[in-house]
């Protein structure tokens, strides 16, 4: 009797079990398989783990402590605040540039979206544009780094321990950096918009900011690569040229200030500047997809024809990424995930579904359609394709891990992250100096404190992913893979 009523409940287990895998199955086919308000709610959450400086009283991530509180001190300026730009602390201002204009546009295309969120998102850019403000307000001078990377990446210690050197790097007219100036000026002027109507006095300060700090860039042209290449390279060094940088910031100017100068700015240096290059790159180094897709939007509005060439260059952007036809520089894992060759990749699977997803709303309002050949890519396809990357990053994947750490049942747990990984001031307030951190680094353990909402670098090619520290290319997070995800999910929590 005993035997039958085994046989009957592993029976019965049986059926139950395959009825559960049916219906995550269902969930995930028509939609709604995730959470996107808590996935939205962590991947902005993340920043406030990345601030430096002095921390507000509202300070949610409470394993975080001030840090860097005299950086600056040495060339005489306050150069406090910003942001650690992945899992270790120095601040590197091309990145964190980029960083600010994409959670800018991620709140000018899908704030609407972004419910009781938006508030956290609009002080994420804040807590950057008050930075920016800081490195650019000597006329024709701007701090680009603040800390020694070389001294910094001997060490593992937490931002509130920090003994490195703190050397604050600058670029001005005899050293030229065009392309970090030209990323901050866009920020500045991207942020202008998101604060155009809750602040207008502050959005003001950014734009004037903006339009000074392009003006610099435009009239002392080079890579800042070029000028500081034993400081930021091989780190944030600038491999693309400066050009795009000196577009993208015409760009964001125009569309903030609508003064003609730069529309014309635009139209003259199209060629010049090489807009029609490398049209399948979208990162903190090379912005040439994104300038493609941001005019394009006004082309496709029918009120700038003079712009019909960026179009046609978004158009196969567009065709480079699609699956099938895709350009030999992306490709696409056994699971599904976009993948580029070198470094961090889910920096590329994010700001390239941040640009398709932008583009599909572009063309949907227009009514349009992009030719590929003997494909249609329609706007239902672009969204579909970046859906199907940010459900990859929540779990849809062959691991069914999540790479945003705290989001899912399962996700990274020994992250490529010095204050993660070490026991927070508040548990452990004795100094851990340099050396000291080293056995954390090397400990099988899980990251005692939980840096939730940030994303790994992601599996490789081929869908393994191995969670260990040592492996920073996959386990390190950083502010430019998370700034485009926040308007990804802001969009597919309204449309799921």
């Amino acid at each position: 009797m005993a035997r039958k009523s085994v046989i009957t409940f592993l029976r019965n287990f049986r059926v139950i079990a395959l009825l559960f895998l049916l219906l995550i199955s269902l969930r995930q086919a028509v939609g709604g398989g995730h959470d996107y308000h808590d996935a939205l709610r962590k991947s902005i959450l993340f920043f406030e783990g990345q601030r430096s400086g002095k921390l507000p009283p509202d300070q949610r991530v409470k394993w975080r402590r001030d840090s860097a509180l005299l950086d600056g001190s040495t060339v005489g300026r306050d150069l406090t605040g910003g942001y650690y730009d992945a899992g270790d602390n120095i601040k590197f201002g091309f990145p964190m540039a980029f960083t600010t204009t994409l959670l800018s546009w991620s709140i000018i295309d899908f704030g609407r979206n972004m419910g009781p969120e938006l508030k956290n998102a609009v002080k994420a850019v804040k807590w950057a544009t008050d930075y920016l403000l800081k490195v650019t307000a000597v006329p024709d001078v701007v701090y680009v780094q603040v800390g020694d990377a070389y001294s910094d990446h001997n060490c593992w210690e937490r931002p509130e321990d920090m003994d490195t050197l703190r050397t604050a790097y600058k670029i001005d007219g005899s050293h030229p950096g065009s392309d970090v100036a030209g990323e901050t000026a866009a920020a500045l002027a991207a942020a202008s918009i998101v604060f155009r109507s809750r602040d207008p006095a502050y959005s003001r300060l950014l734009l004037n900011r903006a339009v000074r700090v392009f003006d610099f860039a435009d009239r002392h042209r080079g890579a800042y690569s070029g000028s500081l290449h034993s400081a930021v390279c091989p780190f944030y060094c600038d491999v693309n040229g400066y050009q795009d940088e000196l577009l993208w910031g015409a760009v964001w100017l125009h569309k903030a200030s609508r003064r003609r100068r730069y529309r014309e700015y635009v139209v003259k240096n199209e060629v010049i500047l090489h807009a029609g290059d490398t049209i399948n790159e979208f990162g903190w180094d090379n912005k040439h997809a994104g300038i493609n897709i941001l005019i394009s939007k006004e082309v496709l509005m029918g009120r700038a024809e003079y712009f019909e060439s960026f179009k046609q260059n978004a158009d196969g952007f567009i065709c480079s990424i699609l699956p099938g036809i895709s350009h030999p520089q992306v490709q696409y894992s056994p699971g599904g995930l976009i993948f580029k060759a070198g470094g961090s990749n889910m920096q590329h699977v994010t700001s390239l579904s941040f640009l398709l997803l932008a583009y599909s709303n572009y063309l949907s309002h227009a009514n349009k359609v992009v030719p590929c050949g003997e494909k249609i890519a329609s706007p239902a396809l672009l969204k579909q394709l970046a859906k199907r990357q940010v459900d990859y990053i929540l779990g849809d994947n062959p691991l069914r891990m999540s790479y945003m750490v705290g989001y899912g049942p399962r996700y990274p747990q020994r992250i490529h992250h010095r204050g993660s990984s070490l026991p927070s001031v508040q548990t452990h307030p004795a100094r851990i100096r340099c050396k000291e951190g080293s056995r954390f680094f090397l400990s099988p353990n899980a990251n005692p404190n939980v840096h939730v909402g940030a994303v790994v670098g992601g599996p490789n090619v081929t869908d393994a992913f191995p969670d260990s520290r040592a492996f920073f290319q996959e386990s390190e997070p950083t502010t430019y893979i998370n700034a485009p995800l926040v308007g990804l999910l802001a969009y597919f929590l309204a449309h799921p």
